[in-house]
């Protein structure tokens, strides 16, 4: 396969197109330092990046401002992204560093990003509760071989030790960069949605091998039926709706306006974290985020 079309799950996240005010000085560090092996992003011929970036830039032309500030935390977010991903120095046997958090629970915190938390009883793509103190939102590719990882390494610890016992909620956004098939997967797991088995269609499409089978039509609905879902007809009418093409350029256009270049990618509390980072790099940043949310409490007297 040509290096400029690299297999999904196989580079490194590139800095944010949105740092505008750092470009000079993250494009430098971009280039001088080695790649990473945490996170993935398209090759440059991508048909999906093509017609995503042109979203991306209708989305930075008119940015949802949430709150005010959050243009310059998004800038950020793409610095802060490379520095979680970034790899060991050479004496360290080469594995990609953790994602550090620090004792203070607001460091590296962006609280601007908190707001795109959406916390909707009805959001078929999330799991745990609404008024959870800590929500997680993942922007993920289905043919991302990292995301896959990130989904049968770490998500199901995070569910057992977080969601299971009301700390953690977390809320999937679909960030379809590699194709047509990402995007067709994407469209398909928002159609197993409607019929509440969003979650099993996620796990059967990031089950081991899954990917490489690709994600065609007849293979959409393997997985839907795979998954559980009732109505086979009413998902592949919901895949190809207009209402499914909306709800994933949505989840598109909030990834590329908060600076998301690579897949997969976080935020926690209004922490950004990329990349398939280690479970302790997930587990630190979900305890310092509850830490801050129960003192935030505190300090209100709740």
């Amino acid at each position: 396969m040509p290096k400029s079309t690299p297999e999904p799950g196989s580079t490194s996240p590139s800095l944010s197109k949105s740092a505008s005010s750092s470009k000079s000085k993250s494009n430098s560090a971009s280039k001088s330092t080695p790649k990473s092996t945490s996170g993935s992003k398209p090759g440059p011929t991508s048909k999906s990046r093509a017609r995503s970036g042109s979203s991306g830039r209708s989305s930075r032309t008119t940015p949802v401002l949430i709150v005010s500030g959050v243009a310059v935390a998004a800038a950020l977010l793409g610095v802060v992204s490379y520095t979680a991903t970034k790899p060991s120095s050479p004496g360290s046997g080469g594995a990609s560093s953790v994602a550090e958090v620090s004792a203070d629970p607001t460091a590296g915190v962006y609280p601007e990003l908190e707001a795109y938390a959406r916390r909707d009883a009805a959001d078929k793509l999330a799991l745990g509760r609404p008024d959870a103190p800590v929500v997680l939102i993942e922007y993920a590719d289905f043919k991302c071989g990292y995301c896959g990882k990130f989904a049968r390494d770490t998500e199901p610890e995070l569910i057992r030790k977080y969601v299971e016992k009301g700390v953690l909620r977390i809320e999937w956004r679909n960030f379809p960069i590699f194709g047509e098939e990402s995007e067709a997967a994407a469209r398909a797991s928002w159609a197993a949605g409607q019929q509440g088995r969003f979650w099993e269609f996620h796990r059967a499409a990031y089950a081991e091998g899954a990917k490489e089978k690709g994600f065609g039509a007849d293979r959409l609905a393997a997985l839907a039926k795979e998954a559980g879902v009732a109505d086979l007809t009413r998902f592949t009418r919901d895949t190809d709706s207009a209402a499914a093409r909306a709800a994933v350029t949505k989840d598109q256009e909030q990834g590329y306006t908060l600076g998301a270049t690579s897949t997969p990618s976080f935020l926690i509390n209004g922490r950004p974290i990329a990349g398939a980072q280690p479970m302790e790099a997930f587990t630190d940043a979900v305890d310092a985020a509850a830490k801050a949310a129960k003192a935030k409490r505190g300090a209100a007297g709740e």
